[in-house]
């Protein structure tokens, strides 16, 4: 389960106006059309930040944006064909906008062509001074989410169809830290959100106590055989230098690792080639600070046993599962690192005391593996395709920053945007597992199936209401938009499948597959590569914090357009994959006032 977090300058949820088609709200203006020549100019950054700018305001009637807003980059993206597309935050009179996140898309020469925003009006408050005083918000703030509450900060809530003066809080409670939202007129909580990503629900929880289940994933893979032997240098070599040693692990068995040699006979389990990844053991502390975390250390480059007698298993696991993921996005879509900026992407693994989890943390840019808690999770979850759909959730956190519409007492999301994450975190998850190709993690379109469940995998894309944990939806229907999101995930899970795959009856190496529509058609599949190009196109280019279902239909038919041509067999199937799921241009929802 991802939990939101809402940060500075956030992209936090909206419910935007659905758009009926490619010139609507979730991408209005001129579509950028199919490929052509990369651009000539050489025009940097700072110019295409400068234009898309300019651009915002000089077409506020589509963008939204006016006097007093001011927009700050989040990204800048260069297409083949020489699209420019620059994502931006806003403020208002300096006060960061919730739900204000926009993308400006420019042709190859700088010329608009059109926006993807995320709040369909006004970002403009109707109040400007607030009746709470920053005191009073944080007393607030600190009694919702139980803890000590950190400075209260002005900003504009824009999110679910109005704007409102609010104050935000980050408070620090016994499970975490979570991000307050309160109205600064009323003093009434509009959002309470944890800030960590979790990979299990509460509600998946408690299902599981409910049915008297546990997660017991099976473990010792590994003999104890030989280490390999480290990098070969010579007596004069200089270090630290690359080497390559040896993971046993407790899910995939033996693995390859690229570590740091640190001396002749000293290794450290950070990677080099992959912009200094590292796995660190947390030694049961719940700490954030990856600095805290001991450094795993070895005499021969050889890491864990394959059980969970040694600390250096879950080490191995969570060390190839990261390498694995950020080779997937960069030898897929060449990106960097999980925000692109040729950061690592860290683990903390033995995290806290009888944790049953996983996590993405944000702020720490680390994966926090618990041990499990004895009890209803038996091992740490440090599954490949765990790793995989978690770093996806730091990738939407990068790009569309995708949130929940709301979040219940318990810390259970609802509505279409955080169903949506929830759904490409699944998607992206699956394809880490292909890409790895790993004998021990035979790849397909399920999610956990390595978690030792009853009923054999925690979600499926293929046919998604087949998991009765979560209760997961293969189509669309109007209560969809406030379902639990690993419910609602259903929905682009399958369309995606459908885009991939095709419908019916299939065998994909060891697992079979019977995907079925909901209009009884027939959708024959582009396969994986070309469905998986079209949702990470959508994803960074024209998906935003408030994107919902139908808004992802556009999204993908946009990106489709791009990448193969509006007369292409893959735009039409992409039509096809969502009308499969009942999700069409005649059923959009009305746009909300």
């Amino acid at each position: 389960m991802r939990s939101a977090h809402i940060r500075s300058l956030a992209l936090a949820v909206a419910v935007t106006t659905a758009a009926t088609g490619l010139a609507g709200t979730a991408f209005a203006g001129p579509a950028t059309g199919v490929r052509q020549p990369a651009a000539a100019s050489a025009a940097t950054t700072a110019q295409v930040v400068a234009a898309a700018r300019a651009a915002a305001f000089a077409h506020a009637a589509a963008t939204g944006v006016g006097a007093g807003d001011e927009l700050r980059p989040q990204d800048v993206m260069i297409d083949p064909e020489g699209a420019r597309h620059v994502r931006f935050v806003r403020t208002h009179q300096g006060m960061p906008v919730l739900g204000g996140d926009l993308v400006v898309h420019l042709s190859r020469r700088l010329a608009y062509t059109g926006v993807t925003r995320a709040a369909d009006h006004a970002v403009r408050p109707a109040a400007t001074e607030a009746k709470l005083t920053a005191g009073q918000a944080e007393e607030k703030a600190a009694a919702a989410a139980g803890g000590d509450a950190g400075t209260a900060r002005l900003v504009v809530d824009a999110r679910d169809g109005a704007a409102a003066l609010a104050y935000q809080v980050t408070v620090d409670g016994a499970n975490g830290s979570s991000t307050v939202v309160v109205d600064a007129l009323t003093g009434n909580v509009r959002s309470n959100t944890p800030d960590s990503d979790e990979f299990l629900s509460p509600k998946l929880l408690d299902t599981l106590r409910g049915r008297g289940e546990t997660l017991d994933p099976a473990a010792g893979l590994g003999a104890r055989a030989q280490a390999l032997a480290g990098a070969s240098v010579s007596a004069a070599a200089r270090y630290p230098v690359t080497a390559h040693g040896t993971g046993r692990s407790l899910f995939v068995g033996k693995v390859p690792l690229t570590t740091t040699q640190t001396a002749r006979k000293s290794f450290l389990l950070k990677d080099p080639t992959r912009y200094g990844t590292e796995t660190r053991d947390a030694k049961g502390k719940e700490t954030e600070s990856f600095g805290q975390g001991a450094k795993f250390t070895s005499s021969a480059d050889s890491w864990g046993d394959g059980t969970t007698a040694s600390r250096g298993s879950a080490a191995a696991d969570a060390q190839y599962g990261i390498t694995e993921t950020l080779d997937f996005y960069r030898k897929t879509f060449n990106r960097k690192g999980i925000a692109n900026n040729s950061k690592p992407a860290r683990a903390l693994v033995h995290w806290g005391h009888k944790i049953g989890n996983a996590f993405w943390d944000p702020d720490c840019g680390c994966m926090l593996y618990g041990d499990g808690d004895g009890d209803e999770i038996k091992k740490p979850l440090v599954v490949l395709d765990v790793t995989g759909h978690e770093l996806t959730h730091g990738v939407v956190d990068a790009t569309a920053g995708l949130e929940p519409t709301r979040v219940d007492n318990d810390g259970n999301q609802f509505g279409e945007p955080g169903a949506l994450n929830e759904s490409l975190a699944d998607i992206f998850g699956s394809g880490v597992e292909f890409f790895a190709g790993n004998q021990k993690n035979p790849p397909n379109y399920l999610l956990g199936e390595k978690l030792g469940l009853r009923q054999k995998f925690l979600r499926r894309l293929d046919h998604p209401s087949l998991d009765r944990l979560e209760g997961a939806v293969d189509y669309w229907s109007p209560e969809v938009a406030d379902a639990e999101v690993h419910a609602g995930s259903g929905v682009s899970s399958h369309a995606f499948y459908l885009l991939a795959e095709g419908s019916g009856r299939k065998t994909i190496g060891a697992t079979a597959y019977d995907s079925p529509t909901y209009d009884g058609s027939t959708v024959t599949g582009i396969g994986r590569a070309r469905a998986t190009a079209i949702f990470y196109r959508a994803l960074t280019r024209y998906m935003v914090s408030s994107t919902d279902f139908h808004d992802a239909r556009i999204a993908t038919l946009q990106a489709a357009k791009d990448l193969y041509g509006a007369s292409g067999v893959e735009y039409r199937t992409v039509d096809q994959a969502w009308a499969a799921v009942d999700v069409t241009e005649a059923n959009t929802p009305a746009a909300r006032p």
